[in-house]
């Protein structure tokens, strides 16, 4: 979704404006613009030697209704979601009174350059940090909405996935304020854009998708079926179906549960039962001691590890502790070369 032209024509200053809050007279030097949505622009700012991110807008509730976004955010603990609020302000111009908030700027690529650049073994890690963070947002009663890879900057080092834009960020039970069709499920015919978790975690799926399909696809049938084919074209995909197919079609209510399909995939890829030896006739005690052995090497099945897994939390920490020190231990040994 695009902002008018009126709008952005009303907000639009070069590089080197002086935006100075009218209440609490802190003045920011414009340095480039960053992007501009359906309401309003964003800029790349100094402040006293620090550079922050200036989004600016002549609709005053749009303003507002993203300030209570951040402050939100604030609140939540844990990982930051999105960027600190820093000012909220007017600035009077020759061409009346603008509302402006000024945040943190989050430097760094976005989720698909960072992939092309560091390799798709990150792929997996970032997204379960995503789905907590999603999971966060959500319990504290929010969608994401315009839930995207240009919306989500990768920090670092260590890299951390951040959300940026809260524009399209909507309290659950509302219709969606923005969206991007590739990512929205009403544009695919699997669901509607009522702002709920599911929501969110379709445009997860599809970015996933994305990821192997960085130029994106265009609709034709549109559907569940284009989306299985597409996910069955790319090898890289294909480990990841259920999930993504499940997510696609609404079977997941909240992101804890994507998170432990993923984490599965992520651990055992599938553990399957084996099939039964064939029987042979022997004697009682031979057959007693047949049966324990049996029971002792037969490979723990997929419900049997599940339930383990609930027990001991610890190990999956664990996991993810080693699989980051690896992953980070390459990508500080590459950035030194």
């Amino acid at each position: 979704m695009m902002m008018n032209h009126t709008l952005k024509s009303q907000c639009k200053v070069g590089p080197g404006t002086i935006i100075s809050g009218k209440w609490h007279a802190n003045k920011y030097t414009v340095i480039k613009e960053l992007g501009f949505g359906a309401n309003g622009v964003v800029y790349l700012a100094k402040h006293k030697n620090t550079q922050v991110a200036l989004k600016m807008s002549d609709n005053g509730m749009s303003i507002t209704s993203e300030v209570n976004v951040l402050k939100s955010f604030a609140k939540v603990q844990g990982s930051p979601l999105g960027p600190s609020l820093l000012d909220v302000d007017d600035w009077k111009s020759n061409r009346g009174t603008i509302s402006f908030y000024v945040m943190e700027y989050i430097q760094g690529p976005d989720l698909l350059s960072f992939l092309q650049k560091k390799g798709r073994s990150w792929t997996t890690v970032l997204f379960l940090q995503l789905l907590s963070d999603l999971d966060k947002l959500h319990e504290n009663g929010w969608v994401f909405g315009d839930l995207k890879p240009e919306n989500l900057i990768v920090t670092g080092p260590p890299p951390k996935i951040r959300c940026i834009d809260v524009g399209g960020t909507t309290i659950q039970g509302r219709a969606i304020k923005e969206f991007t069709e590739f990512y929205d499920r009403g544009y695919w015919g699997l669901g509607s854009r009522r702002a709920e978790p599911s929501y969110d975690l379709f445009a997860a799926a599809m970015i996933m998708i994305s990821t192997a399909y960085p130029k994106r696809f265009t609709k034709t049938t549109g559907g569940v079926s284009q989306l299985r084919k597409a996910i069955q074209q790319k090898p890289e995909l294909l480990r990841f179906e259920k999930v993504i197919l499940k997510a696609l079609q609404g079977h997941y209510t909240n992101a804890k549960q994507m998170r432990a399909d993923l984490l599965d995939q992520m651990v055992d890829k599938r553990i399957s039962d084996p099939p039964l030896p064939p029987i042979k006739a022997t004697s009682p005690a031979s057959s007693q001691n047949s049966v324990k052995n049996a029971k002792a090497s037969q490979p723990m099945t997929r419900q049997t590890y599940r339930k383990k897994r609930k027990k001991s939390g610890w190990k999956e920490f664990l996991l993810i502790a080693v699989i980051l020190g690896i992953l980070y231990a390459w990508y500080t040994f590459n950035k030194l070369l």
